[in-house]
């Protein structure tokens, strides 16, 4: 049977109706399917929508916030800490003992990571300011710990130059220990006031939007100042340090048990 050309366009278009009709219709089949699946799921299996908001849930907790970046930063300088704390008791055992190359990456990564981005590029120039413009108890530490960063700076200086070369001598080993002690010391006060006081308080003079903001600004600059992303780098880094120094396994460092007391 022939069609003129305006009843060959006529059965074209009614074959596309049909067709998404017919489209429609096991579409919408498909919905009440899954959801008559979920309604008769009884046994405790994530029906398609609770898969849905648990890949909701998983993808939310990709994001990392202003604060929980700073203090897995924070993280990464304490390891680089345990490192200087180990270093020294070698030190005054044997400095031969202590490769200096492997202080002077920790020292180096310290400068990198913390102070030249951490510190300076987050704390001193958004963090501290806001803290000392709010004012109230958390106003009176900004000035403190900027002196403590200077001075971290300058051991770090100071650890990075004394260990180039290829061996550490017993004449630099003990100032060089009681250098890293001190530093120890003072960053462990330091990063724990911030965690506990500083930031908490930074984050309070936000709304929340302005504070998923600074989140999105500090990503920015930790790809401006890695090309990438600094933080999975420095611990990369870090990780390599202690495996070089035995200090990998966490195993080696369980406390052993108290002594029994008497008469218990």
């Amino acid at each position: 049977m022939k069609f003129t050309f305006e009843e060959a366009k006529m059965k074209e278009k009614n074959t596309r109706r049909e067709f998404l009709r017919a489209s429609a219709i096991v579409g919408a089949g498909l919905v009440m399917s899954s959801c008559a699946g979920g309604n008769r799921n009884q046994s405790g299996q994530q029906t398609n929508s609770q898969s849905s908001a648990k890949s909701d849930e998983n993808q939310k907790g990709i994001e990392v916030t202003a604060t929980e970046d700073l203090m897995r930063e924070h993280g990464v300088l304490r390891r680089a800490l345990l490192v200087y704390r180990a270093a020294a008791e070698k030190l005054r055992a044997n400095a031969s003992d202590v490769p200096p190359d492997a202080l002077q990456k920790t020292a180096k990564l310290f400068r990198s990571f913390g102070e030249d981005y951490h510190e300076k590029k987050l704390e001193e120039a958004y963090i501290f300011p806001a803290v000392k413009q709010a004012g109230g108890q958390a106003a009176s530490y900004p000035d403190i710990l900027v002196v403590q960063h200077n001075r971290g700076r300058e051991i770090t200086e100071y650890v990075i130059a004394i260990t180039r070369g290829a061996k550490l001598g017993a004449a630099n080993a003990v100032e060089l220990a009681k250098s890293l002690d001190a530093f120890v010391l003072m960053y462990q006060h330091h990063a724990a006031r911030e965690d506990t006081i500083i930031f908490p308080a930074w984050k309070q003079t936000m709304t929340a939007k302005q504070y998923d903001e600074m989140g999105d600004k500090f990503e920015d600059i930790e790809k401006e100042q890695f090309g990438s992303d600094g933080y999975e780098a420095a611990v990369k880094q870090i990780a390599d340090i202690e495996g070089s120094l035995g200090l990998a396994d966490i195993s080696r460092f369980t406390a052993p048990p108290p002594p029994k007391v008497s008469g218990t």
